[in-house]
């Protein structure tokens, strides 16, 4: 009997979440109505008390992996994610943002075209188009890129050479990983063009006042 290898997506995008029902959906139907279809989908829940959980569970015939577990912060979530993702790109989405139809068919086409390329940040749209990406910076600001959430997309391969994210910080654990893509390791990245807007962040959620760091776990 001849055993075949199921074929492993492209994309993996992650979406953490911790008592955000009235968000999740919105950013579910985001991912899940792409028009570009070679991904998995990933929920890293972080035990929710509310009916986030109760939503997410509406959709779990179409996303790939659903986990509900207490994590030690928003970075150890986005770990459990990676880890679980078999794609060759890895994409992170938190609730409450979203992307736009063809985000995902902008990550392949820039990925297939340049070979050598590492990761992608896109424009991401708040009260305007955020679009910069200063790595020369990266040295004494962090506002270089961006958005985190919605706009960055890394190579899976890539991913493991840099490592996790660091757990033990509160705060900035992204821009600490983004430092060691950039100065330590000297990946290659770069940014699609303004016209392409990977994502809209929620300018009315909790993460517009407060960071969504801050505000996953209390």
């Amino acid at each position: 009997m001849t055993h075949y290898k199921k074929r492993k997506p492209l994309i993996s995008v992650i979406t953490i979440v911790k008592n955000d029902e009235k968000k999740i959906n919105k950013t579910i139907r985001s991912v899940l109505n792409q028009r570009f279809k070679d991904f998995e989908y990933i929920i890293v829940d972080g035990k929710s008390t509310d009916k986030t959980l109760k939503i997410v569970n509406r959709y779990k015939k179409k996303i790939n992996k659903i986990v509900s577990r207490k994590d030690k912060n928003l970075w150890d979530a986005m770990n459990t994610g990676i880890r679980l993702s078999t794609g060759r790109i890895i994409g992170i989405i938190n609730s409450g943002d979203v992307y736009y139809p063809q985000t995902l068919k902008f990550v392949s086409n820039y990925f297939k075209r340049f070979k050598n390329l590492d990761y992608l940040f896109g424009p991401v749209k708040k009260d305007r188009i955020l679009y910069r990406f200063e790595p020369e910076k990266i040295y004494y600001r962090m506002n270089i890129y961006p958005s985190h959430s919605g706009g960055f997309f890394i190579k899976s391969k890539a991913q493991k050479q840099v490592g996790y994210y660091d757990k033990t910080l509160k705060f900035g654990a992204d821009h600490d990983l983004f430092y060691k893509i950039i100065v330590k390791h000297k990946l290659k990245g770069m940014i699609a063009k303004k016209s392409e807007v990977f994502a809209k962040f929620d300018l009315g959620g909790i993460s517009s006042k407060i960071s969504f760091c801050k505000t996953y776990f209390y």
